[in-house]
């Protein structure tokens, strides 16, 4: 009797963020990612809920890639008992060391901040959701790197193949061929897909032939902006502050958009589109360390941008300052015009990020330019879709900076890219996660309807046979 296989999600169902897969095969148990939940509190309140499974069943855990909604619940999984291999390309391996130790650091700040509060109140606060040494522990159990287009054994009767998904650096996309009643049963897990005709990565492979597909949506519903009108865009907006004599705020996520702005900043200046010597500060400790790791991690490159590199370093450009240290990042503060800051948090949800939108979003001749996707919830969620006034650190801040919102960049694929990764294969069902219900979801569910394409939108802690 061959082993009865089911999928469930357990994270990123009818939601954007916190992507958790599992696949089970008889007795086996395979994890697809096991990301934080991102957002406001009520978000925040479900990584600490329990799993839907039991962490010490899971057998191996395969990673897409490193960003904190896909990888930011591992530390608490093995805190819980698991204790199997955690599979990921070189690339993400090392990317995801410094996400994890950055978040366990903010979550250990978080909470003891939360503390003194709680105690001057006479509340008990919990702690925080996983600590440094909790970071450091999983890290154990990752296992030799993968390589794209390797297919390796993760249990019996279950292969895997990791191909190119163009996301971030080392982002892949997850083939899983499990063998059933003689037969291979295959299911495709797309991971986060890459906006096709960016500079640094390559465009994402084809998705494969397989009978089932678990895609992201996150912009199931619309089609980008073209990247050439959204890199002129970029250039006016900072054009247009520097001549009102303001800053240039970017919330920057710190995989990719941190670099890929960085790339377009250089080429603005070089081109003579922007000043040559404009002080570019990229304040993220984490964001610096994924530069360097970028530098390292030349086999992720898009064979164009290769050839660039042997004319010019886009990372070293004549205006850029790295900051590290908390003094340097205040210091930044006392700037009042002319400046392009890049921080982190892209979501505006931590970071320092938010001391640089208090000292400049109430500022009239300044501009804050969102470039990446603002979850439901969030801080740049509020901002971009208006509000007149945010709390921030304490304080209420009025919203008086000139708002851009400029969506080309986007590192996700967009409708039509999504649709052409998927090509026109047969597929037994398309599960569609990682995305809003009403909006990416949905519109993808009614494009696939009308391509005769069966789907489906599973709930949390849904099992579905794949049979």
């Amino acid at each position: 009797m061959s082993p009865r296989i089911s999928y469930s999600a357990h994270g990123a169902a009818r939601q954007v963020t916190g992507s958790c897969h599992l696949v089970t095969y008889g007795d086996r148990r395979i994890l697809i990612d096991c990301g934080l939940f991102q957002g406001g509190a009520d978000y925040h309140d479900l990584n600490y809920e329990p799993f839907g499974f039991e962490p010490e069943d899971i057998d191996a855990l395969l990673l897409t890639h490193a960003h904190l909604d896909h990888c930011g619940r591992i530390p608490r999984l093995v805190r819980q008992g698991f204790r199997g291999r955690i599979l990921a390309t070189a690339a993400t391996r090392d990317l995801a060391r410094i996400v994890l130790l950055d978040a366990a650091r903010l979550q250990e700040e978080d909470a003891e901040r939360a503390e003194r509060s709680g105690r001057r109140r006479g509340e008990s606060i919990r702690g925080p959701l996983f600590t440094l040494d909790d970071a450091f522990h999983c890290l154990d159990y990752f296992d030799t790197p993968m390589a794209y287009g390797q297919t390796i054994p993760v249990v019996p009767g279950v292969t895997a193949k990791f191909q190119d998904a163009g996301h971030i650096l080392g982002s892949a996309s997850i083939l899983l061929t499990l063998k059933e009643h003689g037969q291979d049963r295959t299911l495709l897990f797309s991971g986060d897909l890459g906006n096709p005709g960016r500079p640094i990565l390559r465009d994402p492979a084809p998705a494969p032939d397989a009978d089932y597909v678990v895609m992201e949506t996150t912009y199931g519903n619309r089609p980008h902006r073209s990247l050439p009108d959204s890199v002129d865009e970029l250039y006016r907006a900072i054009r247009e502050t520097f001549a009102r004599s303001g800053n240039v705020i970017i919330p920057t996520f710190a995989l990719e958009r941190a670099q890929e702005i960085l790339y377009y900043l250089h080429r603005g200046a070089m081109d003579g589109k922007l000043p040559e010597h404009m002080p570019v500060f990229l304040d993220s400790p984490m964001a610096i360390s994924a530069t360097e790791i970028f530098r390292r991690h030349s086999e992720c490159f898009d064979r164009q941008f290769l050839d660039q590199l042997r004319e010019s370093d886009p990372f070293a450009m004549p205006g850029l300052r790295f900051t590290r240290d908390v003094a340097q990042s205040m210091a930044i503060n006392r700037i009042e015009s002319g400046a392009v800051i890049l921080a982190g948090s892209g979501m505006c949800t931590g970071g320092r990020i938010r001391h640089h939108l208090k000292h400049n979003l109430w500022r009239e001749r300044c501009s804050v330019i969102f470039v990446g996707y603002a979850a439901e919830g969030t801080l740049a969620r509020r901002i971009v879709d208006g509000a007149q006034s945010v709390r921030l650190l304490g304080e209420d801040i009025q919203v008086r900076a000139q708002i851009w919102t400029i969506n080309g960049f986007s590192a996700h694929a967009d409708q039509r890219g999504l649709l052409d990764w998927l090509g026109r294969a047969p597929r037994r069902k398309v599960l569609l996660v990682h995305g809003e219900y009403d909006r990416g979801m949905a519109a993808m569910r009614d494009v696939l309807h009308s391509r005769g394409v069966a789907s489906q939108i599973p709930d949390m802690h849904e099992s579905i046979p794949l049979d």
